[in-house]
């Protein structure tokens, strides 16, 4: 059975989900009290609803709990963004992911039963930040507050140079999981598997270690 999903709240963040999950195929029920929002994803969602997420009767009244995964992707407004959070974990939602709007706020998120929090500005800005800084660094994703995993591009130094011969592991504490050529993807290459200059090294590891591998390879 396909997974069915709710969003609440229709702003840039909460209609970007929406929008990526209906084109995967999966079941979306879109939920904002502005008339107007849901009316433009009234085409894109299964289900676009106008409703106050507040109010537990309303949530239940939706069918909520028996929905996989809830997505609280509501703006400014930090006390909805609570209310709705210690509603649907009341009801008994099984999943629910929620954007913060700052560190405060994921505090109180946590406490009262989110499942995972979001920070998507600044997580894009890291990303950001991060590819700008580095030429070889095509993309960041942030595992948590100290480890990442990252695209580098390999250049003339790591070219022709097998995994075995660079030993990445031993000498920055980094693995890498797998190696994109053209249009091949090599998962968990062998250490005897050499690296050619533009191949793409997903890297993962320790931010520290990412930086001090890329200052003493990549530059």
């Amino acid at each position: 059975m396909k997974k069915e999903f709710v969003v609440v709240g229709l702003g840039r963040f909460g209609g970007s989900i929406v929008r990526s999950l209906s084109e995967q195929g999966l079941e979306v029920m879109a939920i904002d009290q502005d008339e107007e929002k849901v009316n433009e994803f009234s085409s894109i969602a299964s289900h676009a609803v106008v409703a106050d997420s507040t109010d537990e009767s309303v949530l239940k009244s939706l069918g909520i709990r028996n929905f996989d995964h809830v997505i609280v992707a509501i703006g400014e407004d930090i006390q909805s963004s609570i209310l709705t959070t210690l509603m649907l974990k009341e009801i008994g939602v099984k999943n629910i992911t929620v954007k913060a709007q700052n560190d405060y706020h994921e505090k109180v998120l946590r406490k009262i039963g989110a499942d995972q929090v979001v920070h998507p500005e600044r997580d894009m800005g890291k990303r950001i930040a991060n590819n700008i800084i580095s030429n070889n660094v095509l993309d960041y994703l942030e595992l948590s507050d100290e480890h990442s995993i990252v695209e580098i591009v390999a250049n003339e130094r790591l070219d022709g140079n097998s995994l075995i011969d660079l030993d990445i592991r031993a000498k920055y504490g980094l693995n890498i999981v797998a190696i994109k050529r053209d249009k091949d993807i090599i998962v968990s290459p062998q250490a005897d598997e050499s690296v050619l200059k533009g191949d793409i090294l997903i890297v993962i590891g320790a931010d520290s270690d990412i930086s001090r591998f890329e200052k003493k390879v990549m530059f």
